[in-house]
């Protein structure tokens, strides 16, 4: 029988949020989002005190205002996170050469073989998450597994600055009575669909064999098969592959109503959906493309704390950018286009990663 792995998951609280709350002590304990303002824009990222009142990433900054009247807007310092990342990523290098990072405040360590022998995988989670405290006075959450489903799994069961280890005894029972929308890979419109049929939980799921789950998600029905069964055999790699795929129309005449401008965005997503679904891709950043009559070019960009790859999640997060991130364009529009990013294989039964939003307006 092959060696079981070790796989650590490891996830910085809040990130963005949380340097901000650390680096100005005014903001400590106060709800904070990052990126946008009170009136327009996109909230990058939220502290734990302004999730407290249903504030989160990728939500419009007027909503975000209204759910938490008292929320403090700060701009995004990406050179300072940028930072704080490669200091957590060194201590992450004294266990470890097998490390795959997902984006600035999150990565997969693979510790079956650790440059510090003698210790477990648990301890050596615990360790990481010590040493990121004291050398960056900030908080990580981490999960231990066999794999990287369950290892991702665990580092969000406990937020924040939470702990899990999931054995390989406990998998299936942990897993069976996992949320479905608490599965990587299962965002907002797909668990309301599941809910819709029944599914909610991994028991639920696991009910039904590969076929039946294809027939009803198409091919994102394999990984739910496979994840819900405690299988993801994907190895910890920092080997990248494709980086974006998306698609694009110029019109015969200049949009100016933001209605209009959804319905052509509509033909867009079916054509990059159909294009995930046969690459068996899904994308945690969608960027919207727009190109005004006088031929100035934007983007509007939202990267996502689940993976998105069907056209109802795509067409949800373009709507968002289109009419709030930061407004709806005010000059003709002649061009749009959808493209999706950080992508990742649904053919392995990829489960999605946590990232954060960066909006380019």
């Amino acid at each position: 029988m092959a060696e079981l792995r070790k796989i650590i998951h490891v996830d910085m609280d809040a990130f963005y949020a949380s340097v901000e709350q650390r680096d100005f002590p005014e903001l400590r304990d106060r709800p904070v989002a990052v990126g946008g303002s009170s009136k327009r824009g996109v909230v990058s990222a939220a502290s734990y005190e302004a999730r407290a009142f249903g504030v989160r990433s990728a939500m419009s900054s007027a909503v975000a205002a209204r759910k938490c009247p008292g929320l403090i807007f700060v701009p995004a310092r990406f050179e300072v996170y940028r930072t704080v990342s490669r200091q957590i990523r060194e201590i992450f290098k004294r266990y470890t050469a097998a490390i795959e990072p997902l984006s600035l405040d999150e990565a997969y360590l693979d510790v079956t073989n650790s440059l510090v022998t003698g210790i477990s995988a648990t301890e050596i989670a615990r360790r990481i998450r010590s040493e990121i405290r004291e050398e960056t006075q900030l908080t990580a959450s981490a999960g231990v597994s066999y794999n990287k489903f369950l290892a991702k799994v665990g580092s969000d069961y406990q937020k924040p600055d939470g702990l899990t280890v999931i054995r390989p005894r406990d998998a299936l029972a942990f897993i069976a009575a996992l949320p479905v929308e608490k599965f990587h890979g299962v965002g907002p419109v797909t668990a309301r669909r599941m809910h819709e049929q029944g599914i909610r939980t991994g028991a639920d799921l696991r009910q039904f064999d590969e076929d039946e789950l294809v027939a009803r998600f198409g091919k994102a029905g394999r990984y739910y098969h496979r994840v819900s069964r405690g299988l993801d055999d994907r190895p910890v790699s920092v080997r990248r592959g494709r980086k974006s795929l998306g698609a694009e129309r110029t019109f015969e005449t200049n949009l100016t109503e933001p209605d209009a401008m959804m319905e052509r965005l509509e033909r867009i997503a079916d054509t990059v959906a159909q294009r995930m679904q046969d690459a068996q891709l899904a994308a945690q950043t969608v960027t919207l493309k727009i190109k005004t009559a006088d031929f100035q070019i934007s983007t509007r960009q939202t990267s996502l704390s689940h993976l998105v790859h069907d056209r109802e999640d795509i067409l949800e997060v373009v709507d968002l950018l289109l009419r709030h991130a930061p407004s709806p364009p005010t000059k003709p529009v002649r061009l749009l286009g959808i493209s999706m990013s950080h992508l990742r294989s649904l053919a392995d039964g990829l489960p999605p990663e946590q990232l954060r939003l960066d909006l380019d307006a």
